[in-house]
C-alpha cells in the first residue's frame, strides 16, 4: 500500500532524539492558526483527537492526524516530513533544537491513488 506520508532521515533522526528525551510522540497537521500550516509534534496524548480528526498514517512509528478538513484538501497529496533550521512560533516540541518540522508534499500519481493505506475516522 503506498503511504500517505513519510519521513526524510533527518526528520527520522530527530524523532529518534526526540523518544528519546520525551518517550512516545504523535504528529498533528495544523490548519493555519498560530505558525501556518505546520507539522507538529507533541508527546503522545498531549494533543486532543476527537471526530474532527483523521489520522493518515505513521511516520517513525509515531502517528500522524489532521483536521478532516484539511484532510478533504490533502487527500490526492502525499506528504513529506522533514526539517529545516530555523525557529518555529508552535507548540512543537522540536522548536528548542533551533529547527522545526515541514512538510513537502506532491501530488500522488494515478497508480498511487488506486493503492493508498486507509485513513482511521475518530469519534468524539
Amino acid at each position: 500500500m503506498t503511504p500517505r506520508v513519510t519521513t526524510t532521515p533527518a526528520a527520522e533522526d530527530v524523532i529518534a532524539q526526540l523518544k528519546e528525551r520525551f518517550g512516545p510522540l504523535m504528529f498533528h497537521q495544523s490548519g493555519g492558526c498560530c505558525d501556518g500550516s505546520s507539522p507538529m509534534c507533541f508527546e503522545k496524548g498531549d494533543f486532543k483527537i476527537g471526530g474532527s480528526d483523521v489520522k493518515i498514517g505513521e511516520v517513525a512509528g509515531c502517528e500522524f492526524f489532521m483536521s478532516i478538513d484539511q484532510f478533504e484538501y490533502w487527500k490526492h497529496t502525499h506528504l513529506t516530513l522533514d526539517v529545516t533550521p530555523g525557529r518555529g512560533s508552535s507548540f512543537s516540541i522540536e522548536i528548542p533544537m533551533g529547527i522545526r518540522f515541514i512538510i513537502r508534499s506532491r501530488l500522488f500519481t494515478d497508480e498511487e491513488l488506486n493503492d493508498l493505506e486507509p485513513v482511521v475516522y475518530y469519534e468524539s
